[in-house]
């Protein structure tokens, strides 16, 4: 049938799923700068801290080389990414439509987004997966919110200067503004880490007490 539960997917297939797509959307959005208050921020910030989410969650689930593979699988997802992108550049517009160069304008700088974030995402997430089990180890297992949020800040540090660094010599992010971004999206992720410490707590208790 269906709709029978067998044919459903599993909570294992929904971290997986939730996983991928906020981790490409928000190099996709971060095409995108947005103004909170006096900050300035690719919008994809508010997006990615979510991903550390699902992998601290992953990890405590499946243990460290199930979360590990889970970050490869990102990567190659955006990989694909890029290919899409660039092949949507590539192809020829219609006659009538008269948006093509502000389409390849806009779109065409996702590639070289996802290519910094690439790098910064494989180096902080695999940062995450260890640091995540270093604590679980020094903790034996117990206080899921400190190794949630030691893991995931040092992390969202490594992430954050990495894919500025690179931006700034893609040409994407101003020499003056580096600083102010960094310091301002390193901010912006520090809270939503401690924000979503419950949201862990009830991924890693639903399936503990599926």
């Amino acid at each position: 049938m269906l709709f029978d539960r067998k044919n459903l997917p599993s909570r294992r297939d929904l971290l997986v799923v939730g996983f991928v797509t906020t981790y490409v959307m928000a190099n996709i959005i971060s095409v995108k700068f947005v103004k909170l208050f006096w900050l300035n921020l690719p919008a994809g910030t508010f997006l990615f801290p979510l991903t550390f989410l699902f992998t601290d969650a992953f990890s405590e689930l499946y243990g460290r080389k199930e979360a590990q593979r889970l970050v490869w699988l990102g990567f190659y997802a955006n990989l694909l990414v890029i290919l899409i992108i660039k092949l949507s550049i590539w192809l020829t517009p219609a006659n009538f439509w008269e948006h093509s160069e502000a389409y390849n304008l806009i779109i065409n700088s996702a590639p070289k987004i996802i290519v910094a974030s690439l790098v910064a995402y494989i180096i902080s997430q695999s940062h995450d997966v260890w640091a995540f089990h270093f604590w679980r180890r020094i903790t034996k297992g117990r206080w899921l919110w400190l190794r949630n949020n030691a893991s995931t800040i040092i992390s969202q540090l490594i992430d954050t200067v990495v894919l500025i660094g690179i931006l700034y010599f893609f040409g994407i992010v101003p020499a003056a503004a580096a600083f102010s971004i960094i310091s301002s999206q390193y901010l912006v992720k520090i809270v939503f880490a401690l924000i979503d410490t419950p949201l862990c707590y009830i991924l890693v208790w639903r399936r503990k007490n599926k």
